[in-house]
């Protein structure tokens, strides 16, 4: 799930996931089967956006949907904004999980565009502790093969996608780091932070 598809450019700019240490334990463990059967469909729809020939809106609105579909998108919101979301209301947990959603899809959108011509291949799926992890390795044009590894998870009910490492760079971790130097430059202004993920990418 490689955005600019470079790995350096990928590791410095990814954004989605969640860190699998950062968790509790899930209540019901994923299998190796089901998780790989969840990340080939979200490799399929990724690839279906990216072929489809779509404005770059449009397929900003088809990734956001992929995010919600194969993600645990408040698991992910929730770390990204660590300590701080013990400290956000109600109504601002709620607003910043859906500016979020739309930060990641425009960030991770404006960059699967360029995925045209590369693939990603299923190699391995196993238990890691209460999780599975599922690697894949990505074959990019002008680039040497590199492993995307996804981390599985139902805690949610669902399975859902918690975290991604690309080449060992775990993804939610450097997230969280990107979010929180955004909330310090606004002084810890939560509301401040949600309206500028509105529009940010």
């Amino acid at each position: 799930m490689v955005t600019d598809l470079t790995r350096r450019t990928f590791a410095r700019t990814a954004t989605l996931g969640l860190a699998a240490a950062l968790l509790p334990a899930a209540a019901h463990a994923s299998t190796p089967q089901s998780a790989s059967k969840l990340v080939e469909s979200l490799i399929a729809d990724i690839n279906n956006v990216i072929n489809s020939g779509k404005s770059e809106r449009s397929m900003y609105r088809d990734f956001e949907r992929i995010f919600v579909t194969y993600a645990d998108v408040p698991s992910i919101a929730g770390v990204s904004l660590g300590a701080d979301w013990r400290r956000a209301t109600d109504a601002q947990k709620r607003a910043y999980v859906a500016a979020f959603q739309g930060y990641i899809s425009r960030k991770y959108g404006r960059r699967f565009r360029e995925f045209i011509g590369g693939r990603l291949e299923i190699e391995s799926s196993k238990t890691v502790k209460k999780y599975v992890e599922v690697k894949t390795t990505a074959f990019l044009r002008g680039e040497d093969p590199f492993e995307v590894a996804f981390v599985i998870s139902d805690r949610s009910g669902r399975e859902k996608f918690i975290n991604m490492y690309i080449e060992g760079v775990n993804m939610v971790l450097t997230e969280k780091t990107e979010i929180g130097a955004m909330l310090d430059r606004r002084g810890g202004n939560i509301d401040a932070l949600i309206a500028d993920l509105k529009t940010a990418s």
